[in-house]
């Protein structure tokens, strides 16, 4: 073997014109080599040859490569995506001023330039393969955008979005709060969906309960999905995508109950789990459903714990405790703060990393071997974060 390297290596020498496809054939350079590079490798790849570039731009190949190195390793830490904030309620992305912070073993921070100057836009909380969804409530079209290659795509507002336009205009606002989409992607088809589900009747839009908008790339239409929930749900929370499927918290009843319901992407049906643990809450801003580590995970104020649990994979019914954090602890890293930390991401397979939600200013990692606290990330300026893992993904 050491010889047949030897020989190719020294053929290469005499040869410089030789190119790497005369002495290896192109699926093997393609299966064995470039599908085991990580993304910013393969972008400056793509100057090598057009053979490279029709490869690394095509669907089926940037399908395998982000499958491939999700299942390296666990996948490496997350990304965090930086989104400025205007004021403690709403959290709006300055185009401007993307920024990408890499975390864990290595802490940077990389501003994205964008083709966008002076806009402002919401984000949805949780990202699908590398893509991360840009909205505005108003006027602005949304966009798809994957931070790493800064590949974009916008389509047109909703049906509610233009309602809460033509309000708007009339100096007329809704009297509840705002709901928020969700963006994921149907796992059978591979079709990326953007949704909508919102309380219309509580909004005065209709009479139905709620009503569910999905978008349809390949038309480029929105388009009503059709028996929506039954339930209505959580304007307060936003929706957050795990494996196929979008889920939110239900409204609460009067008895102060509320549930998960989730959406399946490639059936369109819903569905809700009524046997979780945290069922009764005093008071909604006490949970916070989020994705840790591809699994559906909600934090709970329980006494002087916050109790995270996690949705079992195998039968996506029952939940089990995975960590129990000492709010007293947490409490003295911001001591004029009523509301306790959100759960972002796990690094390093264990630790797990919370993000400050009401000042938005700093990400604490937490250590449940060693009991330990670490700043992650600070700053004087509010923002929101979301996690995602770099990708070649585009939508066609």
């Amino acid at each position: 073997m050491g010889s047949l390297l030897s020989s190719s290596f020294n053929y290469r020498v005499r040869d410089r014109e030789t190119s790497m496809e005369e002495l290896l054939p192109h699926d093997v350079i393609e299966y064995h080599i470039l599908e085991r590079l990580d993304v910013k490798t393969l972008l400056r790849f793509k100057s090598v040859s057009k053979q490279w570039i029709s490869t690394i731009e095509s669907p089926c190949f940037q399908k395998r490569q982000l499958t491939h190195n999700r299942s390296q390793s666990g996948g490496g830490d997350p990304c965090v995506l930086l989104v400025s904030v205007l004021d403690g309620n709403e959290k709006i992305m300055d185009i401007e001023a993307l920024r990408t912070l890499v975390v864990g073993s290595s802490s940077v921070s990389v501003q994205i330039p964008t083709p966008w100057e002076n806009k402002l836009y919401d984000v949805c909380s949780t990202s699908c393969d590398g893509l991360i969804c840009l909205y505005d409530l108003y006027d602005l079209p949304s966009i798809v955008l994957n931070p790493t290659t800064r590949w974009h795509r916008t389509f047109p507002l909703c049906n509610y979005q233009l309602v809460a336009a033509e309000k708007r205009k009339r100096d007329e606002f809704f009297e509840v709060p705002y709901p928020s989409p969700g963006f994921g992607k149907d796992k059978i088809s591979g079709t990326y969906k953007p949704v909508w589900l919102y309380n219309s009747a509580e909004l005065g839009l209709n009479d139905k309960p709620t009503t569910c908008e999905v978008f349809d790339f390949a038309t480029n239409t929105w388009r009503y999905l059709v028996p929506s929930s039954p339930h209505l749900i959580l304007h307060t929370q936003d929706p957050v995508y795990v494996d196929g499927s979008l889920h939110w918290f239900t409204a609460l009843s009067h008895e102060g109950e509320t549930m998960v319901l989730s959406l399946d992407l490639h059936t369109e049906t819903f569905q809700v789990n009524s046997k979780a643990p945290f069922l009764n809450v005093p008071d909604p801003v006490k949970i916070v459903m989020c994705n840790l580590d591809d699994r559906l995970c909600v934090s709970e104020e329980k006494g002087p714990n916050q109790v995270i649990w996690s949705l079992d994979d195998s039968d996506h019914k029952t939940w089990k405790q995975i960590y129990s954090i000492d709010i007293i602890i947490t409490a003295t890293l911001f001591p004029k703060h009523m509301l306790a930390l959100a759960p972002l991401a796990v690094l390093d397979k264990d630790k797990l990393m919370f993000y400050d939600r009401e000042s938005g200013g700093a990400l604490v990692t937490h250590d449940p071997k060693t009991k330990a606290y670490d700043y992650a990330y600070t700053s004087k300026l509010s923002a929101y974060f979301v996690c995602y893992f770099p990708s070649l993904i585009s939508i066609l």
